[in-house]
């Protein structure tokens, strides 16, 4: 057993394709090996802004014999069948094989193929795996490059370095050689580096400046950014997605501190952490008390001499003129006032069935107000909700969204402020997209409550109106991610009010059930309450769910679905549906048929009372069992009706678990079907009524279990 080494080197990766194409890179070789017959261990792949690199320890010296099979067509197929068949395997007639497959001759290509020397079949692998490199963007160069057919990578590819154990596996791809040779760091040691075999290979970078594991460069940015904030009295703004992007791009990556003047500081401070973040890829960080410090994190690619001073003057110098642009963003923005930049939303189109955004403000703005006035959102203020419903969408057409679109909604709370406008107007501006995934704040705020939810509900009313609802995986329009967001304004907030009907509470249904699967609560449950039908109030009916989800989980509900699913068997083997139904489907068997002869009409009459009482109680002595269940059943009942019209879901569930002993025992000590048919239809009747009880508070049916 032995270990494989290769690193595919060329020009800067760019850091967002870095994670894709590790994973792609083993991907492609375990499918090259696979094919091969190549049994592999662990597999290790690095990435550096100039290389990526596999490692798989403990490859074979060579490959497993493979016994392939290929049917062929039926001996009775015509003479062109057999022929093709012959030219694909590259067989002769008598070296096929002949067996029965389900009563026909047919024939079979059987071709042994022995084991083959790994390092032979890693000199066929590299140049496939190369060539089917699926890079998101890639090019082509040099004098080949004026062919279709020459190499594309994603950038100039500039090196093949493949040993397996101490030998070189020899290979070429599009005129580069593979060598045992790599270079280190472009400005530390830009020279050749004689690499080994996959036990040196880290080491061996490691000591020309180049750390070749991109999880450690994560690790040293991390902790040292953190380290050089913290010697100067100041916290980092920890921020992974900048840890990896920053790995991306550095081989020695070295993290420095540096100032910007303070003046910037008026800017506000998500402005100043998207510039430093977006442009320049730079950590800020905050003072003692938690505001944002002038202060900002970069990371260096080298080991400066003179400690990294001139490459943090540099840095500072291009941040001063990215906040200057910012700076002047949001004085110029502050000088028009809300109202005036929301007039130019009727240039921008919304949709074109739905109108320009003006005409969505104008719906939002008219349902805020409603959701106000009607007392769906409580403690909200109409006039305010329709105030900052209006501006909303105001800050769309401001210079500092127009650079940084991130910051839409927020910039416009801040210009609200500016403004004077009253405070909950300028939170309900800046919170109004809110939620916008599962790990988002949900607003509490009265005015922003009303606001979000208005914008979300015209959303998904506009865009079902105009049928553009999502399909499969397709959403273009985000109505997923609306309807979730109006969940969670709804539950979390306790808002009672019915949400739609149709196809949207339709959409609503499937969007609360992926929601409740992903907080823990079983779909059965869902589809069991919402199964019942008629309930569009959302926190009713997650009230309902999570109080069947805790009675099932107990020994009580689970005994007590047990007996339903017994007593709703035997309903349907018997086809029950009722005394009056059971008198036409057993006709003249039944000694209640309907009869013209008068002198029988009172023994008719008598019966059918008889028939008609089964239902509401017994007319014979009952059994103690039955007897216990009709008197448990008669308790029962009223109080789960009146816990469910209270909205005590769970004290409708113990009204129920009340049932669990009378229906154990009934099923132990009492005969459903009777020969005689007066108490047969009773006991059945008396399950139709205990399944009735049961449904009043879900549909036991769809329960699984």
């Amino acid at each position: 057993m032995t270990d494989f080494l290769l690193e595919l080197r060329c020009e800067e990766i760019p850091a967002r394709m870095q994670a894709g194409a590790r994973a792609d890179l083993e991907k492609l070789f375990r499918k090259e090996m696979e094919a091969a017959g190549v049994a592999l261990g662990l597999v290790t792949v690095w990435s550096t802004p100039r290389r990526l690199a596999l490692i798989a320890n403990g490859l074979p010296e060579t490959t497993q014999a493979v016994r392939e099979e290929t049917k062929g067509p039926a001996t009775s197929a015509p003479e062109q069948a057999l022929e093709g068949f012959l030219r694909k395997t590259g067989l002769t007639r008598e070296q096929l094989e002949v067996r029965d497959l389900k009563g026909k001759d047919t024939y079979f290509a059987v071709v042994e193929k022995p084991g083959r020397a790994v390092g032979d079949v890693l000199a066929e692998a590299i140049p496939a795996i190369v060539r089917a490199f699926p890079w998101p963007k890639s090019q082509r160069w040099g004098a080949a490059s004026i062919t279709t057919e020459s190499l594309r990578w994603v950038r100039p590819l500039s090196g093949i370095v493949a040993i397996l154990g101490e030998d070189l596996v020899e290979c070429e791809v599009g005129g580069i050689r593979s060598a045992y040779a790599t270079r280190g760091h472009r400005f530390h040691a830009p020279g050749e580096i004689t690499i080994g075999g996959a036990h040196d290979y880290a080491r061996k970078l490691s000591a020309c400046h180049v750390i070749v594991d991109h999880v450690e460069r994560q690790d040293l940015i991390r902790d040292e950014a953190r380290n050089v904030a913290a010697a100067a009295g100041l916290t980092l703004v920890e921020d992974e997605g900048l840890v990896i992007e920053n790995a991306g791009l550095t081989e020695w990556p070295v993290p420095l501190l540096g100032r910007f003047d303070e003046a910037f500081l008026d800017v506000p401070p998500e402005v100043i952490q998207l510039t430093a973040r977006v442009n320049q890829k730079y950590f800020v960080c905050e003072d003692a008390e938690g505001r944002l410090a002038d202060a900002f994190v970069c990371t260096a690619n080298i080991d400066a001499t003179d400690g990294g001073a001139g490459i943090v003057a540099g840095n500072r110098k291009v941040l001063a003129a990215r906040l200057s642009d910012a700076r002047f963003f949001w004085e110029q923005d502050k000088k028009t006032p809300l109202s005036e930049h929301a007039r130019k939303l009727a240039r921008i189109t919304f949709h074109e069935k739905l109108g320009t955004v003006a005409d969505k403000v104008a719906r939002v703005a008219a349902l805020a107000e409603w959701l106000a006035t009607e007392g769906i959102v409580p403690g909200c203020d109409p006039a305010l909700a329709r105030q900052a419903a209006e501006l909303c969408k105001a800050d769309l057409v401001t210079e500092m969204v127009g650079e940084f679109p991130e910051l839409q909604g927020l910039m416009g709370g801040y210009y609200a402020r500016a403004e004077g406008l009253p405070e909950a107007v300028a939170d309900a501006i800046r919170d109004h997209y809110k939620p916008v995934g599962p790990s988002d704040v949900v607003p509490t705020a009265p005015v922003t409550i009303a606001v979000s939810l208005a914008d979300k509900l015209d959303t998904l009313r506009s865009f079902f109106a105009i049928d553009e609802k999502p399909t499969g995986s397709k959403d273009p329009f985000a109505l997923r991610r609306a309807a979730l967001g109006i969940l969670r304004l709804v539950t979390d907030n306790n808002l009672r009010f019915g949400v739609a009907e149709g196809d949207l509470l339709d959409f609503f249904a499937d969007r609360l059930k992926v929601q409740q699967k992903e907080a823990g609560v079983r779909h059965d449950l869902i589809d069991a309450v919402f199964a019942l039908g008629g309930e569009d109030d959302l926190v009713r009916l997650l009230a309902r769910v999570h109080a069947l989800q805790a009675f099932v989980g107990s020994e009580d509900g689970a005994n007590l679905l047990a007996g339903y699913k017994r007593a709703a068997n035997i309903l349907r083997k018997e086809d029950w549906q009722g005394v009056e139904s059971e008198i036409a489907r057993t006709g003249e068997e039944d000694p209640l048929v309907l009869v013209e002869d008068p002198d029988l009409a009172a023994v008719v009459a008598a019966k059918m009372a008889d028939r008609h009482a089964a239902e509401k109680g017994l007319s014979y002595t009952p059994e103690e069992a039955e007897k216990s269940l009709l008197e448990a059943l008669d308790r029962a009942e009223p109080r789960a009706s009146a816990a469910v019209a209270q909205e005590d879901f769970a004290g409708a569930m113990r009204a129920l678990a009340s049932l669990r002993a009378p229906i154990d025992g009934f099923f132990e000590q009492v005969t459903v079907n009777d020969p005689d048919v007066i108490k047969r239809n009773s006991r059945l009747a008396l399950l139709d009524r205990f399944r009735a009880a049961v449904h009043n508070v879900a549909d036991f049916s769809r329960i699984e279990g």
